[in-house]
């Protein structure tokens, strides 16, 4: 949805609030009814869509005539729906999320609309919280840099980050589209009764046009899912992800507009007609240069298809969040060093990993991380709560433990304490506190933490 050069089009984005977390097999019907109005509705994510806003504007009056009938045609079908129409899909997006039943970014202000909001909105945990530490709170003060400037001082993602700061899209497009038939497609003899494996095919198939696109020095962000069915019958939806959608996240989308058709339509079983499917096709319809995708020194961990095939379905009866992976991480607390990411998502931690992070804990790490930590009571020989002086010394030895409510327990052995002084640079962020590894009498082994004077405990050693 962008013009030549660094014009960004009129995109108008309908957002549903309210919406059950990745629900896609409802969400069909309110892309159906925005298709009603509308050609070559795209899919963000269960939950929101966007359209391309000029042409429909014109044909029914305007912006705002067009967003009224997208609202009013979601409330037919029992939701609740926003509309955003800007420049760009981003400034489309958070106009989406702005107060209001429709608002509307006349062409030309989405830089004056953008300039207040927080950086925070640029989705990028690391520079949200960098970002302010230099005094950078706004898209405005960001956008204020200039391009170089923050491609040197923040790399590649900060120089996207800028390019939405300043209202422009992510990624300049390809300047012209390649002469090559970049389409791939799998036929199926005979026809496929049931989705699984027409969604195990997918897999397959965007892995060929994704080294298709490779091979010219491209990629996209936008597919076209084209399902042709025995009885002649054929659904097309395009899909979204300015992440890069790889080759799981085309067939969990696949897997999504199947569940979709069938809940619109009462007469298809698991998405597929009574004649099954014959052909599988995929269009790479939104291109953008290939910046490349370093591998690790020994390579990218491959996920058995098996695997994937069970998280997939799970995901799509449960919702994208229900199969996580964990994914490495930094910091120095034990429950900040490991991401749970949804299954087939990339995603980068908002503590590095491979940081130094004084203050960490050595090996080995403790073998149960509680969530939240659980409370505990620690006592010398008179009773007294231990405690720990700013200077980082033992009011006395530790004696007697209590952890979570249970019967007290004599320690057995302890070491520590290990004090951590925390985002001292950050009024109100501030935080002090001391470890000690604690060995009670039945054996177990506590990492406790005290801080303001009272203990916790934050995970357990076998």
């Amino acid at each position: 949805m962008t013009s030549a050069g660094d014009a960004p089009c009129r995109v108008l984005v309908a957002w549903c609030p309210d919406w059950p977390d990745q629900d896609a097999r409802a969400f069909e019907q309110v892309v159906t009814a925005v298709e009603g109005l509308c050609p070559r509705v795209e899919v963000l994510y269960p939950g929101a869509c966007a359209v391309g806003a000029r042409g429909p504007a014109r044909y029914f009056g305007g912006e705002e005539a067009l967003a009224v009938k997208i609202i009013d045609a979601v409330a037919c079908h029992g939701f609740a729906c926003r509309v955003g129409v800007a420049d760009g899909m981003f400034a489309a997006q958070l106009a989406g999320r702005a107060p209001g039943a429709a608002v509307i970014v006349p062409p030309g202000a989405a830089p004056a609309f953008l300039a207040p909001q927080p950086v925070s909105s640029l989705g990028n945990p690391e520079l949200a919280d960098l970002l302010p530490r230099l005094g950078i709170r706004t898209l405005g003060d960001f956008a204020a840099l200039s391009a170089a400037e923050a491609a040197n001082r923040f790399g590649a993602q900060g120089a996207l980050a800028h390019r939405l700061a300043r209202g422009l899209d992510p990624r300049p497009l390809v300047p012209r589209p390649p002469s090559a038939d970049l389409s791939v497609s799998t036929p199926f003899d005979p026809p496929a009764e049931q989705s699984e494996p027409v969604v195990f095919a997918a897999k397959a198939l965007a892995e060929r046009m994704h080294a298709g696109l490779a091979a010219r020095g491209l990629a996209c962000v936008r597919v076209q899912v084209q399902v042709i069915c025995a009885d002649g019958q054929e659904f097309t939806r395009l899909w979204r992800h300015d992440g890069l959608l790889s080759a799981l996240a085309v067939a969990e989308r696949v897997r999504w507009q199947l569940s979709g058709w069938r809940a619109v339509h009462s007469d298809v079983d698991e998405g597929v007609q009574a004649g099954g499917i014959t052909l599988l096709r995929l269009v790479p319809d939104q291109l953008v240069r290939n910046t490349g995708h370093q591998l690790g020194l020994w390579g990218d961990e491959v996920v058995n298809d098996r695997v994937a095939r069970a998280a997939l379905r799970v995901q799509a009866l449960l919702g994208h969040g229900s199969v996580v992976r964990p994914l490495l991480a930094g910091g120095r607390n034990p429950v900040e060093q490991v991401t749970l990411v949804p299954f087939g998502d990339a995603a980068d931690p908002l503590l590095p990993a491979g940081r130094p992070w004084p203050g960490r804990l050595p090996a080995p790490a403790p073998a149960t991380v509680f969530p939240v930590p659980l409370p505990a009571r620690v006592t010398d020989e008179s009773g007294a709560t231990v405690t720990v002086s700013g200077r980082a010394l033992v009011s006395a030895p530790p004696a007697r433990l209590s952890a979570h409510g249970e019967p007290w327990l004599a320690v057995t052995a302890w070491a520590g304490p290990w004090p951590i002084t925390e985002r001292w640079w950050r009024p109100g962020s501030t935080r002090r506190r001391a470890r000690f590894q604690l060995v009670a009498e039945d054996g177990r082994a506590w990492l406790a933490t005290v801080q303001d004077g009272q203990w916790l405990i934050e995970a357990s050693y076998d």
